[in-house]
C-alpha cells in the first residue's frame, strides 16, 4: 500500500538531502559540482529545503581557494521526528529520532499483552506522553515504524508469520490495521531488517560504505541486508531470514537457545532480560554457547559475504554486551576471515545499540522511506 509521506520531496530535493546524509555538511558550490545542478536551480531547491526545515546553514568556514567564507549546508533535525515501536516478551520499547537520525529518546515500559489492539493503544498513549515530555510538535511527526518478529507469509505480503507468543498478530492485515488505527503513516518491517537499518546509520557506515549484512541475535536469530544504502528485501520480502538455516528443534545461535542452556544448568532466570545476572555464575556455560553459536553464525557470515560481497558485517541484538563482544571475537577467528586475508574482506562490527537496535531502526524507517524513490 502506498503511503503518503508527511514531507513530500521532489527527486531533486532527495538527491540533495541524500548527499548531505551520506557525506556530511557541504558547501553550495560543491553540491552544484557534485550533483550537476546549475546555480540558479540549486539556489531555488536549497531555499525550498530551508523553508521545510530539512536543511540548515552551519557556521561559516574560510575558503582557501577563494579567500572568502563559505556556508556549509547540513541536514536539520527541525524537519520533524519519527517513532519506532517493538514489543518484547514482558516489555514495550519505543524510540524517537529526529530527521538527522539522531535518537531523541528510547523508552521502555512493562507490557505483556499479545494482542495487537492493546499494543496499538499503549503505543498511542506513550507517543502522546513522550511528545509532551520532549516538546515535540504533532505537526512535525513523520510517521511510525513497527518492528515485527517474523517473515512474510507466502502469497500474503501484508501478513507475517510471527513468533508463537504473538500468534494474534498473524491474523491481521498490517497494511491497513495499524494505519487505520493511528490515522498517520505507519511502516511495518521485520525486526532484524530494522536492526540492520539502525546499525548502518548509527555506526556511521552510511557515510563510508554502501552495503552491509547484519546478524540480529535476539530471542530468535535473524538478519538484514543493506545494498546500495537501501534495505534489500528480496523477491518475497524475506531477505536476511537466516533463522531458516537453524531449525528451532536443534541447537541454534539464538537468545532463547542461550536461555535454555542456562536454565538447564540451574540458572533461575525467566527471560533473556535476566541473562546478564549469569555472566559470573555461569561463565563456563556461556563460554561454551559462544563457541558453538559463533561457529554457526560464521557459516552464515561466510555464505553472505561470498554471495553479497558487503563492506561490513555487523553483529547486533539484545544480548548482554560481553556476550555480544565474545561472539564477535569468535567470528573474527573464523576461517572465512583468517584464511582469506588476501581477499578484500568486510569489516566486522559489534553493535553498541544492543536491545534498542530494532526500535531505533523502526523509528528511522519513516525518514528513510521519505527519501526513497518508491514514494513517488
Amino acid at each position: 500500500m502506498k503511503r503518503r509521506p508527511e514531507i513530500e520531496l521532489s527527486a531533486e530535493h532527495r538527491r540533495i538531502v541524500w548527499h548531505l546524509r551520506t557525506t556530511g555538511p557541504t558547501a553550495r558550490i560543491e553540491l552544484a559540482n557534485r550533483l550537476g545542478f546549475h546555480n540558479g536551480a540549486l539556489t531555488r531547491l536549497i531555499r525550498e529545503l530551508l523553508m521545510l526545515g530539512v536543511v540548515e546553514e552551519r557556521e561559516q568556514t574560510q575558503s582557501v581557494a577563494r579567500g572568502r567564507p563559505t556556508v556549509p549546508l547540513a541536514l536539520s533535525g527541525r524537519a520533524g521526528y519519527a517513532a519506532g515501536a517493538i514489543v518484547h516478551p514482558g516489555w514495550l520499547e519505543i524510540a524517537l529520532v529526529d530527521f538527522t537520525g539522531e535518537t531523541i529518546v528510547t523508552d521502555v515500559v512493562a507490557f505483556s499483552s499479545p494482542e495487537p489492539r492493546d499494543f496499538a493503544e499503549q503505543v498511542d498513549r506513550r507517543l502522546r506522553e513522550l511528545a509532551l515530555e520532549h516538546n515535540l510538535m504533532r505537526s512535525r511527526f513523520l510517521g511510525l515504524g513497527i518492528a515485527v518478529p517474523g517473515p512474510i507469509v507466502a502469497g500474503t505480503p501484508s501478513r507475517r508469520r510471527t513468533v508463537n507468543w504473538l500468534k494474534a498478530w498473524r491474523d491481521i492485515d498490517y497494511d491497513h490495521y495499524f494505519a487505520d488505527y493511528f490515522g498517520f503513516p505507519v511502516y511495518i518491517e521485520n525486526d532484524a531488517t530494522l536492526a540492520a537499518l539502525a546499525e548502518f546509520y548509527d555506526s556511521g557506515l552510511i557515510m563510508s560504505c554502501t552495503s552491509a549484512i547484519v546478524f540480529f541475535v535476539g530471542h530468535g536469530v535473524g538478519g538484514g541486508v543493506i545494498h546500495q544504502r537501501e534495505i534489500l528485501r528480496g523477491e518475497f520480502g524475506n531477505s536476511g531470514d537466516i533463522g531458516r538455516m537453524f531449525p528451532a528443534e536443534d541447537p541454534r545461535p539464538s537468545g532463547i537457545d542461550l536461555l535454555a542452556c542456562l536454565q538447564a544448568a540451574g540458572a533461575d532466570i525467566p527471560s533473556l532480560f535476566n541473562v546478564e545476572s549469569c555472566l559470573a555464575s555461569h561463565r563456563s556455560v556461556i563460554d561454551a554457547w559462544v563457541v558453538r553459536a559463533g561457529d554457526q553464525l560464521a557459516v552464515a557470515a561466510h555464505s553472505g559475504v561470498a554471495w553479497l560481497d558487503p563492506g561490513a558485517v555487523i553483529l547486533s541484538g539484545p544480548l548482554p554486551q560481553p556476550i555480544l563482544d565474545a561472539l564477535g571475537e569468535r567470528l573474527r577467528q573464523s576461517p572465512w576471515m583468517s584464511e582469506l586475508s588476501w581477499l578484500p574482506l568486510p569489516t566486522l562490527y559489534v553493535s553498541r545499540l544492543g536491545a534498542s537496535a530494532a526500535a531505533v531502526g523502526a523509528a528511522l524507517l519513516p525518514i528513510h522511506e521519505i527519501l526513497s524513490a518508491s514514494t513517488e
